[in-house]
Order: C-alpha cells, then sequence, then structure tokens
C-alpha cells in the first residue's frame, strides 16, 4: 500500500522545509499567530498541500511528535471544508497514506490520526472508504496492542459522531460494519489492557439509544460484561459502566427491569466510589429513574441507605472550585471569565410568557458530585414525598450539631439538604416551618461565607410557603425578618454571599409582590447602597432584583420619594455606559420592568432613554454593514433589548409616548428590525409594532402595507415551524393594528386568515399562545371586514369556536366575538352547520361584561332559534351538555 501511495504522490524538499518551518512557528508560544495563519492561508492554495501535511503526519520521522500532531490537525480542518473538491489523485493519496498510521507506535500520532480519520469517515462514509474498515478489522485481528488500540480509537471516534453510519448495508460488504465489530468489541470487555476495555465500552455505550439489532441480538452479553467489569482497577472503565446503566434507565428501562435490583445495588456501591467522577455518574442513576416514571417501589428498599449516601457526597471536598472562590471579598475586581454569557428573551405576547427556573445560584457552575447529589434527593423528595423525612432528619439534626469550626461543611451540607426538600416534603416540613425559619435566620449572619450564602439560597426555597404563612400568627413577624436578613446579605462583603442573597431575594420578590409595598422604603435604599459597592458580575443579578421588584410592585413604585432614590443611580450609570458596552444589557432590562411599572410616571426619564434606544438601534444596524464605521462590533443583543424597552416605555406611557415617535425616526428602524433576518430581532420588533399599533397608528400609516406584508410573511407555515415566537407576535401584531385601521388591512386579510385556518385546525402541535392569538386576530380581522372574511367561515369556523372557548374572557376575546357576531350577520347560512360549535363557544363566557356584546351575541342565538323553528332548535340543543344548554340560558334562549 505505502509503495502504491508512493508512486501517487512524493513531496519536494524545499516544500517539505517549508511547512515544517511554519508548523513549528505555529506552535511556538511566542511567534506573530496573525502573520503564520496568513502564511497558512496563502499554502493553503496549492493544490497539493494537504499532501504534504498527511507526508508529515504519517512519515515525517525526524521531525518532532508535535510537529506531526500540528499538521494532522490543520489537514483535519482543511479536509472538512475542502475535502470534495480536492483532485481525486490527492483524495486517494490521503487515505492511504493514513490507514497504514492507524498502529503508529506513538500514541498521540495514533489518536491523531484516529481523528482525521473520522473527519474523513463523515464525508465520504462507508461506501466510499471500503478499504477503512478492511484496514480497522485486520488491526483488530492483529493481537498487536498499538494496532488494536489505534483501530478502536478510529472506531470510537466515528460512533461518538455519527453512530448510525456504521449500520448500514454497503456493496462490496458481506456484512453490515458494526455487525463486524461488536463481537470484536465485547471480547475486549476481558482484555488485559484498560485502554481497550474503555475504548469498547465507550463505542458499545454509543449504540444505547439508536440500539442498532447487532446490540439488541448481544444484549444479554453487554450486561454480563457490564456486570463483569464493574469492579474494574480502571476509574474511566468504572464511570463507562455507570454511564451505561443511566442511558439504559433514560431510553431502555425494559432490559434493565429484570436485574434492577442487582443494577441498583452496584449502583449504590458506586455512589460511594473513592473517584469522584465515578461516584458522580453513578448519582446521575437517581434522576434518570424517576425521571422515566418507573414504579417508586423499586427503589423505596434502598433509601435508608441511598439518602445517607446523597448526604454525605452533598458535603463540599476540599478541592471544590467553589472554596477558593468563596473568600473573594467585594474589592476584588471581576475578571471577564467571571461574567457568564447572558441570555436575554425576546419579548413574547400571550398567553405562556413563562420565565425559567433557574436557582441555582452557584457562582462557579460546574456540575460536580455535590450538586448533582442535591438534585437527585430534590428529585427523590418529590417522588417520596414526606416518607423519606424519617431517615433524613436525624442526618440533617447530627450535621447541624455539629458546631465547631472544622465541621462547617457538614453544617453547610445540612443547610442545603433543606433546601433541596423544600418543595417535595413540604407537607411534613410546613407545620414546622416557623421552627426551620428561627434556626436558618442565625445562619444567615455565620462566619463561614458559604453557610450565609446557602442559608440565602434554602430560605428563598420556602418563599412561596412564607408568604402563604403571612397570615397565620406571627407570620408577618416571620417575614419581616427573613426580608431584613436576606436585605443585610445583599450588602454582604462577600461577592458569592451578595450573588446568593441577591438571587433569594428576587425570588422572594416574586411571591410576594403586593406584599412588599410596606417595605419598599428599605428594600430600594439597600438594593441601592449594594449598587454603589457591586462589582460588574452582580450588578446583573441586582438589576434582575430590581427589576423583579417593579413587576411585583407595580404603580406602588410611582412615588417621589421611592423615585427619589433609586433614579438618579440608574441614569447616572445609563449615562455613563458607552453604546459598545454589554453591561447595557441588563440595564435596558431592568429599565423595561420599571417603566412599564411607573406608568405615566417614568415620563419624567422617558425621553434621554427613548433616544438613547433609537441610537442603539441606529448604531447596530451600521456596525452590521460597517463595523469601522459604526465603531462597534454587530451584536444584535443591542437591538432586541432596545426594542423591548422601547415597548415597556409605550406600554407604560401610553400615548405619552406620541410625541417621542414623531420625532424620531423609529417607524423607518422598526419596518427594518422586522424584516431582519435573526429571529429574536424580528419577535421584538412585531411586539413593537403591536404596542404602537395600539396607542398611536397614525405614525405608522406611510407604510402601513409595508408593516403588515411583513408580518403576514411570518405566518407562512414554514415560518411557524422556524420560529413560532416570531409567528406568535405578528399575530397579535396583526390583530392590534386592524381594530386600529380598520377597512386598510383589507388587502391582507385573505393570506392572514389563509395561515390562520392551519393554525386552528391544528392546535395540538403549536403552542397555547399561538393559537389563541390566532383566534384573537380571526375574530378581529371578522370584526373590521366581515364581507371579506364571512363567504370563507364555513372552512374554519368549528376550529375556531373550539379555540375561543379556550380563552379567559377579557377584552381581547370581546372582540374575537365581535368578530364573531358581525361575520354570522354577513352570512347567517354558513353557521347553521357548525350551530353547536357557536353555542359552545358562547357559553364559554362566566359572563359577558360589555352590554352591546352580550345583545349581540343574544340577538344571533335568538335569530337561529327562530330560523330552525322549535324542532330544529330543540335537536341541536339535544347535542350538547347540560351545563353548556344551561349557561346559554343567561342570553334569553
Amino acid at each position: 500500500m505505502a509503495s502504491a501511495a508512493t508512486a501517487l504522490w512524493q513531496p519536494q524538499e524545499e516544500g517539505l522545509r517549508e511547512i515544517c518551518a511554519l508548523l513549528e512557528a505555529h506552535i511556538s508560544p511566542n511567534s506573530d499567530q496573525a502573520r503564520i495563519w496568513q502564511q497558512l492561508q496563502h499554502y493553503a492554495q496549492f493544490p497539493d498541500f494537504n499532501n504534504y501535511l498527511v507526508f508529515l503526519l504519517a512519515r515525517g520521522e525526524g521531525k518532532t511528535f508535535e510537529v506531526r500532531q500540528a499538521a494532522g490537525l490543520l489537514l483535519k480542518n482543511n479536509l472538512r471544508a475542502a475535502f470534495v473538491s480536492m483532485p481525486p489523485v490527492s483524495q486517494q493519496y490521503i487515505k492511504s497514506e493514513l490507514l497504514p498510521c492507524i498502529g503508529a507506535t506513538n500514541r498521540a500520532i495514533r489518536s491523531t490520526v484516529g481523528t482525521v480519520i473520522s473527519v474523513l469517515f463523515q464525508i465520504v462514509r462507508v461506501a466510499g472508504w471500503i478499504e477503512l474498515f478492511q484496514a480497522l478489522h485486520q488491526c483488530l485481528d492483529s493481537n498487536d496492542l498499538d494496532h488494536m488500540e489505534g483501530a478502536m480509537d478510529a472506531i470510537y471516534k466515528i460512533c461518538e459522531d455519527v453512530p448510525e453510519e456504521l449500520d448500514v448495508d454497503v456493496p462490496g460488504l458481506s456484512e453490515r460494519p458494526i455487525n463486524v465489530f461488536m463481537p470484536r468489541m465485547l471480547q475486549f470487555f476481558q482484555s488485559p489492557h484498560a485502554s481497550l476495555r474503555k475504548l469498547a465500552l465507550g463505542c458499545i455505550n454509543q449504540y444505547i439509544v439508536v440500539m442498532p439489532s447487532a446490540l439488541y441480538m448481544s444484549m444479554d452479553m453487554y450486561l454480563q460484561g457490564l456486570f463483569s467489569l464493574v469492579k474494574d482497577p480502571s476509574p474511566d472503565v468504572r464511570k463507562l459502566v455507570c454511564s451505561a446503566w443511566v442511558q439504559l434507565i433514560q431510553v431502555r428501562p425494559s432490559i434493565l427491569e429484570p436485574h434492577f435490583k442487582n443494577v441498583t445495588e452496584l449502583i449504590l456501591q458506586a455512589n460511594k466510589d473513592s473517584d469522584d467522577e465515578v461516584a458522580l455518574e453513578a448519582c446521575e442513576f437517581w434522576s434518570a429513574y424517576c425521571d422515566v416514571s418507573m414504579p417508586p417501589e423499586g427503589l423505596r428498599e434502598f433509601l435508608p441507605r441511598l439518602i445517607p449516601t446523597l448526604v454525605s457526597n452533598m458535603v463540599y471536598t476540599d478541592d471544590d472550585e467553589s472554596l477558593a472562590d468563596a473568600e473573594e471579598d467585594e474589592s476584588f475586581p471581576d475578571k471577564d471569565q467571571d461574567l457568564k454569557p447572558r441570555f436575554h428573551a425576546s419579548r413574547l405576547h400571550g398567553s405562556e410568557t413563562g420565565e425559567d427556573d433557574d436557582d441555582d445560584d452557584d457562582a462557579v457552575n460546574v456540575w460536580n458530585l455535590r450538586k448533582c447529589s442535591a438534585a437527585g434527593l430534590d428529585v427523590l423528595s418529590n417522588v417520596f414525598g414526606d416518607d423519606i423525612l424519617p431517615t433524613l432528619m436525624p442526618l440533617i439534626e447530627q450535621n447541624l450539631a455539629r458546631i465547631d469550626d472544622d465541621a462547617w461543611k457538614e453544617r453547610e451540607a445540612a443547610v442545603l439538604t433543606i433546601g433541596a426538600i423544600a418543595e417535595g416534603c413540604i407537607t411534613g416540613l410546613y407545620p414546622h416551618l416557623p421552627q426551620i425559619v428561627a434556626f436558618l435566620i442565625p445562619l444567615l449572619d455565620d462566619k463561614f461565607p458559604l453557610i450565609r450564602s446557602i442559608t440565602c439560597w434554602t430560605l428563598s426555597r420556602y418563599s412561596k410557603f412564607i408568604v402563604q404563612s403571612l397570615e397565620h400568627p406571627n407570620g408577618r413577624e416571620q417575614f419581616d425578618k427573613i426580608l431584613i436578613g436576606l436585605l443585610r446579605r445583599v450588602l454582604d462583603t462577600n461577592k458569592r454571599v451578595q450573588e446568593a442573597a441577591c438571587s433569594a431575594f428576587a425570588t422572594l420578590e416574586e411571591e410576594a409582590a403586593e406584599e412588599l409595598v410596606p417595605r419598599l422604603e428599605i428594600i430600594l435604599q439597600h438594593l441601592m447602597c449594594a449598587y454603589g459597592k457591586y462589582q460588574r458580575r452582580n450588578l446583573r443579578i441586582l438589576y434582575d432584583a430590581l427589576g423583579t421588584l417593579a413587576d411585583a410592585v407595580g404603580a406602588e413604585l410611582n412615588q417621589a420619594k421611592y423615585l427619589d432614590i433609586f433614579m438618579p443611580p440608574l441614569i447616572a450609570k445609563w449615562q455613563q455606559l458607552p453604546n459598545s458596552d454589554k453591561d447595557l444589557f441588563p440595564l435596558l432590562e431592568c429599565f423595561t420592568s420599571i417603566a412599564q411599572a411607573l406608568g405615566p410616571g417614568f415620563s419624567q426619564f422617558a425621553e434621554p432613554v427613548f433616544l438613547r434606544c433609537i441610537s442603539l438601534i441606529q448604531s447596530q444596524q451600521l456596525a452590521k454593514v460597517d463595523p469601522a464605521a459604526a465603531g462597534a462590533l454587530y451584536d444584535k443583543e443591542f437591538i432586541v433589548c432596545s426594542l423591548d424597552l422601547l415597548s415597556g416605555l409605550t406600554e407604560g406611557l401610553g400615548a405619552g409616548i406620541e410625541s417621542l415617535v414623531a420625532q424620531s425616526n423609529l417607524r423607518d428602524l422598526l419596518l427594518q428590525c422586522c424584516m431582519d433576518e435573526a429571529a429574536d430581532v424580528r419577535q421584538s420588533a412585531l411586539a413593537l409594532l403591536g404596542d404602537i399599533s395600539r396607542v398611536c397608528p397614525i405614525h405608522l400609516h406611510p407604510r402601513l402595507q409595508e408593516f403588515l406584508t411583513v408580518a403576514a410573511k411570518q405566518l407562512t407555515p414554514q415560518s411557524v415551524k422556524d420560529a413560532v415566537s416570531v409567528a406568535n407576535n405578528a399575530c397579535w401584531a396583526i390583530g392590534e393594528l386592524a381594530i386600529k385601521i380598520g377597512k386598510e388591512v383589507s388587502p391582507v386579510v385573505i393570506s392572514v386568515v389563509s395561515c390562520l385556518v392551519p393554525i386552528l385546525t391544528n392546535p395540538e402541535s403549536l403552542n397555547k399562545s399561538l393559537t389563541e392569538n390566532s383566534a384573537i386576530t380571526l375574530g378581529r380581522l371578522s370584526w373590521v371586514c366581515p364581507d371579506i372574511v364571512a363567504p370563507h367561515m364555513e372552512h374554519f369556523l368549528q376550529a375556531w369556536c373550539n379555540a375561543l372557548c379556550m380563552i379567559r374572557d377579557d377584552f381581547e376575546k370581546e372582540d374575537a366575538f365581535h368578530g364573531l357576531c358581525a361575520m354570522v350577520a354577513a352570512n347567517p347560512t354558513g353557521a347553521v352547520s357548525s350551530l353547536s360549535y357557536v353555542c359552545q363557544a358562547c357559553a364559554s363566557w362566566n359572563e359577558i361584561k360589555t352590554e352591546g356584546l352580550h345583545n349581540e351575541v343574544s340577538q344571533i342565538l335568538k335569530g337561529y332559534k327562530q330560523m330552525l323553528g322549535g324542532a330544529g332548535w330543540e335537536q341541536c340543543m339535544s347535542t350538547l351538555e347540560p351545563a353548556v344548554v344551561q349557561r346559554l340560558a343567561r342570553y334569553g334562549v
């Protein structure tokens, strides 16, 4: 094979020398990487550059292994981008040079060759490289460790990326590759070499989800192999055994059922493994078991041994990264890597604007045994409820009783445990809540910062129940103690405690809502005191706490004494941050909540905020096409946050925003954003379009038809599939526009209705919010253009009425029923075949508050009763539930 490759191509000595020198510079830490990158791009223009790279990787004797590896990794990237367009002779040369190196004596070279092979295989697949399988097969049968390990490494990398590609019939091969490899891999479970046991097990585990028949037919052998490897001397192998059981319980629980007791026993042992990674993998089993709704009784007998294991694994280990972090005083500036990437959720109009439930307060977001054990205990408490308390409470009490300094980690774990079971065991804990809270509050002042921070988190887990207890004797006093205690910790000198306290306080705010009003002044004073001392990372969490406070208390915030506390520092920061600073994002979000809460009270701050948003959108749209002229790199999040703040302003100020819109170029910027290629920009832009339609549609007028056409485009079946939240906001905006502009909406009515019908007829495949908005918008279009919509009503009336039944009573539902009445009046016979559906929709109201609409609905129903005659009407009534007929009586029929 090597001689055939030599015949295909030979390197020039000078070229080889130049490329070697370049690669040596490339891996040197002190070199000018930008210049080297340019030179590499220059060499990449030559058709045989990749031949040189593979030659160096495969035959670079005398060169350092680092240079050969660098050649291989560069080759891998080039193949990904350009293999298909290479001359066939180069393709063949590269393939033929790689195969003899599968068993290279140097492990780093073998591994690099395996990586290149797996990338190349993803391009050509089995049929395009049959020689690879012959070579791998030979290596596996060679009994030479280097060859077996090299082949297994390449197969493992292929299985990791495209496992299903080895399970295909290929002309020229008598068997599917996986059928040939599977028996050999199972044999390797008995190999004396840990590397082969690990690779073989790793490969087969990749097939648990896709489950080819080769694995299904060998399942007994595979399970026996897992049992035999459970005490393997290599922690990597033990970890993979646990991983296999976790995956099996998640996707093929029936396979484990006959062995369940045995497996659980072994997982319980592995959960105490001396290697933390093995214990972590084993610990994943408990949540996985509960998540797939296996019968809980299967685990019950293990609880007395499992719960103590989880609790002891919740104690910080000495090498936990959080311990070093916990010592950081507030005077330490944040490092850039401390600032987690943040994700702004674009504005969504509708019933399900759900917040992400993220109560992970840990500064170092590394998943570890401690967190996994706490999560496992949380899940178990939700499955078994108070039944776990008799085992758990003595452990908590024992850990809390250890008050010496050396036992602080045990005390901390006990507080974490109390927080982990807050939801699942609340029935048993609720009567003792006053004692739990009374015990936790002093821990807010503990000398150990991690005890202070975990106490904040644990108290936040009980927020809902603490607020529910307000009516009980001493409930208000208990609430005040927690509120003041958390505020004290918001001003802690330790950054980790500040973060935990701020997050916990935001959770309490969400639950307490208007109960916070009597304490608003003291809350704002503490938050703004923190504002003056926090570093960048914790400022983000503080903004969230401020925004949540505004959402919680609403217009109560609109008092001069409160505004004087929190607005001047926010405005000062707003003016200080340049347009390119990402610290503006959380501030923009915070202002959005404040503007909505203050309503007209925000008008004194509105102009500079409005103009800043416009300038942010403008500069980002410029940065998109010319970053140099904009002086900033494009980042769409500036646009999304600015659009959402403009929506908040519009919602808060109402018609008061009109003069600002009139003097700006918002209309043209908004249209541009509605057509942006990024879905989240379109989503926020369409939300703003709907908000502006409500308060000052006149300023959309010169480009009204363009807005309508762009919004209608978001509702095509493909657009709905690609971006359902964009479609939702587009649908809502069209409805809002329709009731303001009346007949001017007519050019898009038919195209919009034809898009809404499939949404209404397949509600189960879409989110509830889109279905509701579609029903409301269809009603609004029918109200303003009944003559256009009514002739088509038979196609959608039943599905539409079903959707109307699901909408809660409010002004939007009223608009939709005005449309229903207008349409039926325009085409009375069109509704006869669907009359029972119309009746159900009318009966879905608890009460129509508007007298005029009540009379309209009543008139429609009486008209049908008259049209059908007594017998026809009675027949229609007989198809309805008695409760529906009873509710129709209020309309006088």
